[in-house]
């Protein structure tokens, strides 16, 4: 019988240790998902500066992030099979060898085209870099404690490079201008290029599997079409042409996907493997914490700067304090689920999610905003961190190495997609509120306040609605 969770183990039975080289190889893992982490947000901050200098119209900076986000999830399902098909190490090389060389052509970029192709690059070397590095550490660390306190680290600095890639963008453009941020996920990709071939033993499963072609382009297409109508909705609103052509193709496109996957001899995605509710509900849980997670730093990016008029810096202390909690909490959470389990653990990090994002509904115009924002979001992130590591590991427990593949790129696909779909969706809403408090008369500042309020308010809503979801589902698990 397929354990749906983690076993327990008590305060008195400590997770064996990683031997030097073991802890070399989840440094080298977790670098490449902190660079990545980074490119979802180092140049929120930057794209004024960046479309001045080259000769980017306001209307087409959109395209810096969704020409990254496009192929960065659209193409993770497909590079986890393809990489259990060639070898995840190789695979790996390869996707992180692209990424570097993008960075390299989006840095010294001379024109618009050039500087979206490098970003289209990134975004496709970050769809092969996740979901092979997430299935080399979770066949390279076995499964139970060692895994866990593996997967809190990868999942701290997930959601760190996320935080700090807001801060970073900011500081390094005034004082660097903006190449520097892509010159920086150069540098880092080189760096862990130099130290990943001699570490990393190819992984693959015994049997090599054939790549589901029709569901490849089913899902990628969809994933695609989905991606470009929220990130264009988040400038535009959803009311284009466009916007409702592309979510509907979208929709259409994932269903028949589903349809795909239950005729193909060897599925892309397991439908059975999604009907076990530790990996749909697990999924599910980690998608939501994620996206949300993030628009609550987007939004009070934009609440600090434009409501409150801080400074990037000042408004990078306030993430910086956050980011220490997050890895305070990264830390703890292989020790919080060795002693509430996996199920509790998420639970209870998606409810201090909720609550603390609900908080922040109290924020206002004067300066004692700021402290409420520092708190209030530290202490979410800490549900956030323990939601990450408990959704990993009940997402990936309990299956064979051969599925791992499978089971690591819906954990990566949950994450991917959650970092690019929850900012343009609940900034489509917020920005629809600014417009309505604008035309009613109200001044830019209240305008924008009441616009992220909303946001921050649905935001919260989905957290409690889905944790109450999840709760359900797993309970149903247990019972039975």
């Amino acid at each position: 019988m397929a354990i749906d969770s983690p076993p327990r183990i008590t305060p008195d039975a400590p997770a064996p240790g990683m031997s030097a080289r073991d802890k070399l190889i989840l440094l080298v893992l977790c670098a490449a998902q902190f660079i990545v982490a980074l490119d979802f947000s180092i140049l929120n901050v930057a794209l004024p500066v960046l479309g001045d200098d080259l000769g980017m119209g306001q209307a087409d900076l959109q395209w810096a992030v969704t020409a990254f986000a496009l192929p960065s999830g659209g193409f993770l399902l497909l590079s986890g099979r393809i990489a259990d098909l060639y070898g995840r190490r190789r695979v790996f090389l390869l996707g992180l060898a692209l990424f570097t060389a993008a960075s390299v052509l989006a840095t010294l970029a001379w024109s618009p085209a050039v500087f979206l192709a490098g970003r289209a690059l990134q975004g496709l070397g970050a769809a092969v870099v996740v979901p092979t590095g997430m299935s080399l550490l979770t066949t390279t660390f076995a499964e139970g404690p060692q895994r866990e306190r593996a997967l809190g680290i990868s999942g701290t600095l997930l959601s760190l490079g996320f935080t700090i890639g807001m801060v970073l963008g900011g500081v390094m453009t005034d004082t660097l201008g903006w190449r520097s941020t892509m010159g920086l996920l150069a540098a880092a990709g080189l760096a862990v290029l130099a130290l990943a071939p001699g570490l990393l033993a190819e992984s693959r499963p015994a049997e090599r599997p054939r790549i589901d072609v029709p569901g490849a382009v089913t899902v990628t297409g969809g994933l695609l079409a989905l991606i470009y109508g929220l990130s264009t909705a988040a400038q535009r609103g959803f009311g284009g042409v466009d916007v409702l052509v592309a979510l509907a193709l979208g929709a259409v496109l994932l269903a028949a996907f589903v349809a795909v996957e239950s005729r193909a001899a060897e599925p892309l995605v397991s439908l059975p493997m999604l009907r076990r509710p530790t990996v749909a509900w697990g999924n599910l849980a980690g998608l939501v914490t994620f996206a949300m997670m993030s628009t609550v730093v987007f939004l009070l990016t934009l609440y600090l700067q434009e409501v409150l008029e801080l400074s990037a810096f000042r408004s990078g202390l306030v993430f910086g304090v956050q980011g220490l909690f997050a890895v305070a909490a990264g830390l703890t959470a292989s020790k919080v689920i060795a002693r509430f389990g996996a199920r509790a653990t998420l639970l209870g990090g998606l409810a201090v999610q909720a609550v603390f994002t609900a908080a922040l509904l109290a924020l206002g115009r004067d300066g004692s905003g700021a402290w409420l924002a520092l708190a209030a979001a530290s202490i979410a992130c800490v549900g956030h961190l323990w939601a990450i590591v408990a959704y990993g590991v009940t997402a990936t427990s309990g299956l064979p190495d051969g599925e791992q593949g499978l089971a690591t790129g819906l954990v990566t696909s949950s994450q991917q997609i959650g970092l690019t779909v929850g900012i343009p969706l609940l900034s489509a809403v917020a920005s629809a509120r600014t417009a309505d408090l604008a035309g009613g008369g109200a001044d830019f500042a209240s305008a924008t306040l009441g616009g992220i309020r909303l946001g921050l308010g649905v935001d919260a809503l989905v957290v409690v609605v889905v944790a109450a979801a999840v709760a359900a589902g797993l309970r149903k698990r247990r019972a039975a």
